[in-house]
């Protein structure tokens, strides 16, 4: 189904809001790399490969998107990297603690940048979820 056609209006709205979270000045980046994160713990192959190419074009080490899966025993993400992909897991499958995470995160980004992070995690598990469920496969 082409949804993006069929609901143009109301998909292009969540894209101008996909673009948007790119412009906030937190690091584009970081937003893709919790973007891939996102669309790997939800298994949208298509997101997975957007955002692992869209990785290596900004440079972001193959070795670092290579273990991305792992990351947890990974060694080359630097602390605000991992924090990214710690609350990347926790909007996508939103833990009963999830306010726990609120101090740690805090120390190292602003309430700008986390409320812009959130939203870009909820906007990409929203679009995963329509590319998976009504994308042409």
């Amino acid at each position: 189904m082409d949804y993006q056609e069929i609901a143009k209006e109301s998909v292009g709205y969540l894209y101008k809001a996909h673009r948007s979270i790119r412009t906030t000045g937190l690091e584009v980046q970081l937003i893709a790399l919790a973007e891939l994160r996102t669309s790997q713990l939800n298994g949208c192959a298509y997101c997975c490969a957007y955002h692992a190419n869209e990785l290596r074009e900004m440079g972001l080490a193959v070795a670092l998107i290579d273990q991305l899966p792992g990351w947890r025993l990974a060694t080359g993400f630097d602390l605000r990297q991992q924090l990214v992909l710690e609350w990347t897991e926790v909007v996508t499958t939103r833990p009963a603690d999830f306010k726990s995470y609120y101090p740690l995160l805090l120390e190292h980004f602003t309430e700008k940048e986390l409320a812009e992070l959130t939203t870009s995690i909820s906007l990409m598990n929203a679009l995963n979820r329509l590319r998976m469920t009504l994308g042409n496969h």
